[in-house]
């Protein structure tokens, strides 16, 4: 099916850009005599060459996507036997799930700058690289303080591709956000279910080990290497950037206007829409198996509950962003993900267990907050050089705002003995998320706001 979308985009990439073209311009699906030994070159405008280039992109893009959560839903449904190996309390476990949202800010906000000097590419390859590092390494550290530290290498290679997706995409599909952004949240969901629904039982069939079960997800970011090495040189830079237009730069390489984005009540609005949508999500991510383990439900069967809230953004993941993309405002959309999310933690608190399915179903709707947040930053401003600093703001703001919840979630649950305040806490920050979100997505954009000033 990804295959059959990644030819979908290729099609429309190729013919948008022969629309496109200005007259006076070669374009580039026009025969053009070749130089020798550089038939076929990207860099000489051959068809065939671009094409194998735009797929070479789509595939590192899915598998990009793909390593962007194991690291966390792997680590959920094991986080008992993982408390019970290194010795963590309640306290330090909720630290342990608040460590994505710190990296993530922290390191996020780097990602546009060393765009800038590697190139997106580069970054996203060594993004990769981190992961199957830290992946690999964090099982055997042997304490609490190693294991927290190969997590962070991990959740920096996430953070710095987190940022970059939207960037890629808007630079090199631009006529194909929402599609393109639909298929890399796609892609997102599918790696995190999968993460939490086949660790235990890969854990199981290697002896029970949770180390094992954990170190197996290396493998996958390893694959996700190969495809980026092309783009960590010149062809890493899409082709609006390599083939200016004769005269002057093209509009994607052409300087942008200056945007403080920190004067964006839009780029605000994101940031907290992003932010709490984040807070709930890593709360859910860290604690739902447990949530469920509590109300009696065995291990792997928390763990395919898990799965099942993050498999639900699998379709809705690339039908939200398409859907987005064709209304000039996305608070219907924020709305229904609002008000799915308030009933299912209302039903977990009254039945966790006997209305388990409904309550997953209703919170893998409102888990699509995400995807929605990735479509409207490339929504909210007109230029590359706009949604680089718009996705860097709204996702290391965000993240820094739900660094918290985790942790606070930890603390409640440690010393009320039970579920019923943290639940209360995420029910109730399904309010404030709708609000920002509306906000968040009215028709305007970050360029237009600065230039009202």
């Amino acid at each position: 099916m990804m295959y059959l979308m990644a030819g979908e985009e290729l099609r429309t990439f190729t013919s948008t850009t022969a629309r496109t073209a200005a007259p006076s311009e070669p374009r580039e699906t026009e025969p053009r005599e070749p130089e020798a030994g550089k038939a076929g070159d990207p860099e000489t405008g051959g068809t065939a060459a671009r094409a194998w280039t735009i797929r070479l992109l789509v595939v590192g893009i899915v598998l990009a996507a793909l390593n962007l959560r194991p690291a966390i839903t792997s680590l959920g449904p094991l986080l008992e036997e993982v408390r019970t190996d290194l010795a963590m309390s309640g306290s330090v476990a909720g630290l342990l799930t608040s460590v994505p949202p710190l990296c993530f800010a922290v390191f996020g906000v780097t990602a546009p700058r060393l765009a800038r000097r590697f190139g997106a590419g580069a970054v996203v390859c060594a993004g990769m690289v981190a992961i199957g590092a830290g992946l690999l390494i964090r099982p055997f550290t042997g304490g609490t303080a190693g294991f927290l530290a190969a997590s962070a290498l991990a959740l920096m290679g996430i953070a710095v591709s987190n940022v970059l997706m939207p960037v890629i995409v808007k630079q090199w599909f631009p006529d194909r956000v929402g599609s393109m952004t639909g298929l890399y949240s796609m892609a997102l969901a599918l790696g995190t279910a999968a993460a939490a629904a086949v660790t235990v039982p890969l854990t199981e069939a290697l002896g029970g080990n949770w180390r094992s079960g954990l170190a197996l997800w290396a493998a996958l970011a390893v694959a996700a290497v190969l495809p980026w090495i092309p783009f960590t040189g010149k062809r890493g830079a899409p082709p609006a950037e390599r083939t200016p237009a004769p005269g002057g730069p093209s509009p994607a390489g052409a300087p942008a206007p200056e945007v403080r984005i920190t004067r964006s009540r839009t780029a605000w609005a994101l940031a907290v829409f992003f932010g709490l949508q984040a807070t709930v999500a890593y709360i859910t991510m860290g604690w739902m198996p447990q949530i469920f383990r509590d109300a009696g439900v065995p291990a792997s069967t928390a763990g395919l509950l898990l799965a099942f809230i993050m498999v639900m953004g699998v379709p809705l993941a690339f039908v939200i962003p398409r859907l987005a993309t064709r209304l000039p405002r996305q608070g219907p959309i924020v709305l229904v993900l609002g008000v799915s999310g308030l009933v299912g933690y209302a039903g977990l608190y009254f039945a966790p267990a006997a209305g388990a399915l409904v309550w997953v179903l209703l919170l893998g709707i409102a888990n699509c907050a995400f995807p929605l947040a990735l479509t409207m930053v490339g929504m909210r401003a007109r230029s590359g050089a706009g949604v680089a600093k718009l996705s860097a703001f709204a996702q290391s703001t965000g993240y820094l705002i739900s660094i918290p919840g985790p942790l606070l979630v930890g603390v409640l649950y440690q010393h009320s003995g039970g579920w019923g305040l943290p639940l209360a806490l995420l029910a109730g920050l399904m309010i404030p998320q709708t609000i920002a979100g509306v906000l968040a997505g009215r028709d305007r954009t970050v360029e237009d706001e600065a230039a009202a000033r």
